[in-house]
C-alpha cells in the first residue's frame, strides 16, 4: 500500500496532537474512477466508525485523489489506521462492483432505455447507464444481492447477449435484415398478386400474415417485454399501429409498416455498427504475440505473459507489441495509430515506444515497461469505451423528452380514435386509421438515435486522429468554446531552454564562443548547460578538454581549458571577481534580459569572450495553431503562467496570444479561469495535466498535452492530445463544432418530421403509408448524417505545423 505521512497538526480544541495520513483512492478502490463515486462515501463511513479517527475526507493533490484520515495518535497507531483503511477498501471493492459490458442485439434506442428501466428496478443494482449507439452498459451493483451471472442471465431473458458477437454465416449475422427482406417479399407477393394477377383473398391474407410475422417478430419480442414492465416505447407504438391496421382490414398498410420499420432498424444497425467498428479497430492493431529474448533464446509468447523488464525483439516492418524503452537499435517508428503524428519518429536507445505503433527499417530491442493491460493504447481503448457510456446534454434532453412524449402521444391517439366518431365527424374505421397513422408519425425513432450516433462517430473520429475526447459532454462543450487559456512551459513553449543569442566579444567568433562554453558546461547537468551543449552538437563543433570544473552556487561555474581559467556566469559573479563589468556588457545583458532571456557571460582568463542568451522557445507549431484557432472563432487566447512578466510578454508577442497573465500560482490560475467565465463564456484550459490540474478542473474543458507519454494527463483531462502537438487543437475544435451542428441538424429533422406528420395524419392528409415512409426515412437520414463525422476532415488535419 502506497501512503504518505503529512505534518503533525495542533488541535487547539483538545490540547493534544492530531496526525494525518493520506492513502490513494485508486489503490484502495481500483474500480472507482471518480471521487464522487458512492463507494468513496461508503469507505469513509466505514473508517470513521473506529475510535480514534477524528475526521475522514477526500483531498486532491497533484491531480490524484487521496483519502485523508485524521487520527489521534494517543488512541490509535498509524499502522492500525492503515489496516482499517485497507480492510474497508477490500470490503467495499469486494462487495460493490463496477462493470462495463458490451450488449448485443439492441434493436433501437428504446432498447437501451428499457434495459435501464428494468435494471434500475432490480434489487442490488445501484446505478446503470446504457448507450445504444455504443452497445455499452455501465452498471454498479451489490455483490451480496446480485451476481454477474444474474445480470447476464437477466439480459438473456430480455433477448440480449453480453460480450460475444453473433457468430455463424451471413444469415445468422444478418438475421434482422433477412427477416425484413422476407417480410417485403411476402408483402409484394400479396399486394401485386391480389392487384394484378387475381390472387384470391384468402391466399393474399396468408401472405400478408407471413409478412406480419417476418417483419414484426423482433418488434413484438421487444415490445411485449416492455409492456410486461408497463413501459411504452417506440416498438410498442409500431406494434399497436400494425395490429390496429389489421383489425380494421387494412392488411397492406400494417404489413408495409412492419416491413419498413424492420428494414429501417436493420439499416440503422449496419450504419451505427460502422461507427462501433471504427473504435473496435483500435484494439485490433496490437499484435497478440511478442518475440521475447529470455536466457539467450528468442521465443514467441502471448503479450499477456510479458513481464516488466523483458526484452522484446521487433524486426523491421513489424508492429510493436508493448510499451517500453529502446535498449538497442535505431529506427523510424510510425506512431500515428497512437498519437496521430503523420511523420515517423526516429527512435534510438533510451527512447520510449508505444504498443500498436509500426517499426520502420531498423530492428529494435525493447525493454517492457508496462504490462499489456496497462499500455497507452489499452488505456485509450478503455477510456474511449467509458466515454461512449457517458451521455451528452442533448442526449439527456432527448431521453427526458421521450419519457413524457410517448405517453402523451398514446393519450392523444386514444382521444383521436374515440372523440371524432362520438361527435359524428368521422366513421370509426377512418378515425381508427388516422389514429394509427398518428402513432407512426409521432414515434421518435430518429430523435432517439440521432444524438448518440453523432457522439459515437465524433469520439471515434477524434481517437483515430490522436485526440481522446472522454464523452459526449466534453465533445459538445469543446465545440462551444469562446476562449482558451494556455499554460506556458511545455504547452506554448517546448519546456526546455535553447540558445537564442551568441554575442562574441573581443574578436572572438560565435563558434569559438560556443565551443569554449560547451567544453565547460559539458560536465554539468544543469538545463542551461545542457542547452549550450545541444547547440554545439547541432553545429558539429569539436570541443576542447575541460577539467577542474567547480560550481559557483547562484553565480555560475569555472573550469580550466588549455591551461586557462574560464568563468561562465551572471553579472553578480563578475562583479564579485573584479568589482566592475564593462558598461557595454552590462547594457547588452540588460537588453537580452529585457526580452525575457537568461544570460550567461563567458570570460577566459582576463578577457571577456562573449554573452550567451537562452530562453524556453515557443513550439514551432504554436503561432500557426493560434492563428487557426482565431480563424475558427476562438476569440480569446490567453496564456496563464507562473513565469515573470518579461518572459510572459515576450512569448505572448512571439506566438500571437491575445492576452497573458504572469506570476501566477496554481490557485491564481484557477482565479483567472473563473474570471474569464464570469460573463458566461466557455473556456478551455490547456496544460500538462499535472501542475495545471486545478485550473483544468474548473475550466469548461480541460485539455492535456502529450498524453502519449504521461499517465496523469490521460487520467485527468476531459480531452487529451495523444501527441505532444498543439496543432491537433484546431482539428479537435472544428470536429466538435461539426458534431454540434450535426446533433442540432438531427434534432431539427427528427422533431420537424414529427411536427409535420402529426397534424397531417390527424387531418387525414397523410395515411399510414406516407407516415411510415417519412418516419423510417428520417431515422436513416439522421444516422447517415451522424456517420459523416467518421470522414470529417479539416484543413487543420493536413496542414503542416508551420502552416
Amino acid at each position: 500500500m502506497k501512503f504518505k505521512r503529512e505534518k503533525i497538526l495542533e488541535k487547539s480544541t483538545k490540547g493534544n496532537m492530531e496526525n494525518t495520513v493520506q492513502l490513494e483512492v485508486s489503490l484502495l478502490l481500483p474500480e472507482v474512477e471518480d471521487e464522487q463515486d458512492q463507494c468513496v462515501e461508503r469507505l469513509l463511513e466505514r473508517v470513521s466508525r473506529h475510535r480514534g479517527i477524528d475526521r475522514a475526507h477526500v483531498d486532491r493533490k497533484n491531480d490524484r485523489a487521496y483519502f485523508c484520515l485524521h487520527y489521534d495518535p494517543n488512541l490509535v497507531t498509524l499502522r492500525q489506521v492503515q489496516r482499517w483503511a485497507e480492510q474497508a477498501g477490500a470490503e467495499v471493492a469486494g462487495r460493490y462492483r463496477h462493470e462495463t459490458m458490451t450488449i448485443r442485439n439492441m434493436d433501437c434506442g428504446d432498447c437501451a432505455a428499457s434495459i435501464e428501466h428494468i435494471f434500475g428496478r432490480m434489487e442490488g443494482v445501484l446505478s446503470v447507464s446504457v448507450n445504444y449507439a455504443a452497445e455499452k452498459m455501465r452498471i454498479e451493483y451489490d455483490t451480496r444481492r446480485l451476481r454477474h451471472k444474474d445480470i447476464v442471465k437477466r439480459l438473456a431473458t430480455l433477448g440480449y447477449a453480453v460480450e460475444e458477437a453473433t457468430r455463424g454465416g451471413w444469415l445468422r449475422q444478418n438475421r434482422e435484415l433477412a427477416l425484413s427482406l422476407l417480410s417485403g417479399a411476402f408483402l409484394a407477393g400479396a399486394f401485386f398478386g391480389e392487384t394484378w394477377f387475381g390472387l384470391a383473398r384468402p391466399y393474399a391474407a396468408i401472405l400478408y400474415g407471413l409478412a406480419y410475422l417476418a417483419g414484426g417478430y423482433d418488434i413484438a419480442r421487444h415490445s411485449l417485454k416492455a409492456l410486461l414492465l408497463l413501459r411504452f416505447d417506440i416498438d410498442v407504438l409500431m406494434l399497436v399501429a400494425a395490429i390496429g391496421a389489421a383489425f380494421v382490414g387494412e392488411w397492406p398498410e400494417g404489413a408495409f409498416l412492419l416491413f419498413l420499420f424492420s428494414l429501417g432498424h436493420a439499416l440503422e444497425h449496419y450504419a451505427t455498427g460502422k461507427a462501433r467498428r471504427a473504435i473496435r479497430a483500435l484494439a485490433e492493431i496490437t499484435p497478440k504475440t511478442a518475440r521475447v529474448r529470455r536466457d539467450g533464446h528468442e521465443q514467441e509468447i502471448p503479450v499477456e505473459k510479458l513481464k516488466r523488464g523483458d526484452l522484446v525483439v521487433v524486426r523491421n516492418g513489424e508492429r510493436i507489441p508493448v510499451d517500453g524503452v529502446v535498449k538497442e537499435g535505431f529506427s523510424a517508428v510510425d506512431q500515428s495509430p497512437i498519437t496521430g503524428e503523420s511523420i515517423p519518429v526516429e527512435k534510438q536507445a533510451g527512447d520510449e515506444v508505444f504498443a500498436g505503433s509500426v517499426n520502420g527499417d531498423g530492428a529494435l530491442e525493447i525493454e517492457v515497461t508496462r504490462l499489456a493491460k496497462d499500455t497507452t493504447l489499452a488505456r485509450v481503448i478503455q477510456m474511449v469505451e467509458e466515454a461512449q457510456t457517458q451521455k451528452s446534454p442533448t442526449q439527456r434532453f432527448t431521453e427526458k423528452f421521450e419519457s413524457w412524449f410517448v405517453p402523451s402521444v398514446l393519450l392523444a391517439v386514444l382521444v383521436a380514435m374515440i372523440l371524432p366518431p362520438l361527435v359524428g365527424w368521422l366513421s370509426w374505421k377512418t378515425a381508427f386509421l388516422r389514429a394509427m397513422a398518428m402513432l407512426v408519425a409521432a414515434s421518435p425513432c430518429a430523435l432517439a438515435v440521432g444524438t448518440p450516433a453523432a457522439v459515437l462517430s465524433g469520439i471515434a473520429r477524434a481517437a483515430r486522429n490522436g485526440v481522446l475526447i472522454k464523452g459526449g459532454l466534453h465533445l459538445e462543450n469543446l465545440g462551444a468554446l469562446q476562449a482558451m487559456a494556455f499554460d506556458k512551459t511545455g504547452t506554448i513553449t517546448r519546456g526546455e531552454p535553447a540558445v537564442t543569442d551568441l554575442v562574441p566579444l573581443n574578436e572572438t567568433d560565435a563558434d569559438a564562443l560556443l565551443r569554449l562554453a560547451a567544453a565547460v558546461e559539458s560536465r554539468s547537468q544543469h538545463p542551461l548547460a545542457q542547452a549550450i551543449v545541444r547547440e554545439a552538437e547541432a553545429r558539429r563543433l569539436q570541443l576542447p578538454e575541460a577539467d577542474d570544473m567547480q560550481a559557483l552556487t547562484g553565480r555560475g561555474v569555472q573550469a580550466r581549458v588549455a591551461g586557462e581559467t574560464v568563468y561562465i556566469g551572471n553579472l553578480r559573479l563578475f562583479s564579485e571577481l573584479d568589482g566592475a563589468v564593462p558598461d557595454a556588457i552590462v547594457a547588452r545583458v540588460q537588453e537580452l534580459e529585457g526580452a525575457g532571456k537568461t544570460t550567461m557571460i563567458v570570460r577566459k582568463g582576463a578577457q571577456f569572450v562573449g554573452i550567451i542568451g537562452l530562453a524556453d522557445q515557443p513550439r514551432k507549431e504554436a503561432r500557426a495553431t493560434l492563428t487557426r484557432l482565431k480563424q475558427i472563432g476562438i476569440r480569446e487566447l490567453i496564456m496563464i503562467t507562473g513565469d515573470n512578466e518579461r518572459v510572459a510578454a515576450a512569448i505572448a508577442e512571439q506566438v500571437g496570444l491575445t492576452d497573458y497573465r504572469a506570476n501566477l500560482l496554481p490557485q491564481d490560475k484557477v482565479a483567472a479561469i473563473k474570471e474569464i467565465q464570469e460573463d458566461g463564456r466557455h473556456v478551455a484550459m490547456v496544460g500538462d495535466g499535472v501542475n495545471d490540474a486545478p485550473a483544468m478542473k474548473h475550466a469548461t474543458v480541460g485539455i492535456a498535452m502529450g498524453a502519449g507519454g504521461t499517465d496523469v494527463a490521460l487520467e485527468t483531462a476531459d480531452v487529451a492530445l495523444m501527441a505532444d502537438d498543439l496543432s491537433r487543437l484546431p482539428f479537435a475544435v472544428a470536429l466538435s463544432r461539426q458534431a454540434r451542428r450535426i446533433i442540432w441538424q438531427n434534432l431539427v429533422v427528427s422533431l420537424g418530421v414529427i411536427a409535420l406528420l402529426l397534424p397531417s395524419a390527424l387531418l387525414g392528409l397523410a395515411g399510414m403509408g406516407v407516415a411510415v415512409t417519412f418516419h423510417e426515412g428520417s431515422t436513416l437520414v439522421v444516422v447517415a448524417n451522424a456517420l459523416r463525422l467518421l470522414r470529417f476532415e479539416s484543413r487543420e488535419t493536413s496542414s503542416s505545423p508551420d502552416g
